[in-house]
């Protein structure tokens, strides 16, 4: 267990998962949102718009350009392998929409809309799934949680609304709403990709012969436990709560071991998105 969590933090692994994230998001770009014309949210939206407006290089070149000053801030604030990674994917996306040239032909733009923001989110939640980001606005996102306390999803949001104001000011109405479909299916694209292994269920079990069913967790699942003291309402009795953080493949196996012991347990689960520390995800530090 302990080689696999090492090899998920280690340089060749998160390089993987940068690359892969980035080339497919890079598809997702110029195979849809370039044939379409769509705005994509962030910062390469801002590239894709400009390069809509004046004609000149591309999104890809323009998007390089407008890190430069995201990274040189990131530089003087933020931790040196957070930007070195979020680097790498920047460079790839870049890069990439340069040199990719094909288009998926569909030719419904809500159909677009959809497997583009499929496409694009899926790719950039397994970027995030790494020790960095997908540079641009993430860069900046990130200084402005660390100093002013600012959630990422505010400096998005905001940034967003200027980004498809400007849009319908200047835009297609209809394509910018198509772009902003494609936004919102991206965004719970990431929160799939993300939590599609990462999602935990934390289990309080309630019982009598709580000693016994965690002996046999232990003993069965090869995971840990913890007992939290708590106090019955009606009895005033003192009762102990078992808590088990497991997945959703053991959690079958785990209901059958309290209800062996006890029938009458009481058993409650949660969903939980994340557990980071002991056994489990490391924090991300930036």
């Amino acid at each position: 267990m302990a080689v696999k969590r090492d090899f998920s933090y280690s340089v060749t692994w998160n390089l993987i998962l940068i690359i892969v994230g980035s080339l497919v998001q890079t598809v997702g770009f110029k195979a849809i949102a370039a044939a379409h014309g769509f705005v994509p949210s962030g910062l390469f939206g801002v590239a894709a718009l400009i390069e809509y407006k004046t004609g000149l290089l591309n999104a890809g070149g323009w998007y390089l350009l407008l890190n430069v000053p995201m990274f040189i801030l990131g530089y003087l604030l933020i931790g040196r392998r957070f930007l070195a990674y979020s680097f790498v994917s920047m460079l790839v996306i870049s890069l990439g929409y340069m040199v990719i040239d094909f288009q998926l032909h569909i030719q419904n733009q809500l159909y677009a809309a959809v497997c583009f923001g499929v496409i694009v989110g899926t790719g950039a939640g397994i970027v995030l799934r790494s020790l960095g980001s997908n540079g641009g606005l993430d860069v900046v996102a990130v200084i402005l949680n660390q100093r002013y306390n600012i959630g990422v999803g505010k400096t998005y949001f905001g940034f967003n609304l200027v980004l498809f104001s400007f849009s319908f000011a200047s835009l297609d109405n209809d394509l910018v709403i198509a772009s902003l479909i494609a936004a919102f299916v991206a965004a719970s694209a990431v929160e799939y990709s993300l939590s599609l292994f990462n999602q935990r269920k934390l289990c309080l079990i309630i019982s009598s012969q709580n000693s016994d069913i965690a002996d046999k967790v232990m003993e069965k699942l090869k995971v840990g436990a913890t007992f939290l003291e708590g106090v019955g309402a009606y009895k005033k009795e003192p009762r102990r709560v078992l808590m088990v953080v497991t997945n959703n493949i053991q959690l079958k196996r785990l209901e059958e071991i309290a209800f062996t012991i006890d029938p009458h347990a009481l058993f409650i689960v949660e969903n939980t998105f994340n557990v980071i520390g002991s056994t489990f995800s490391r924090r991300k530090i930036y």
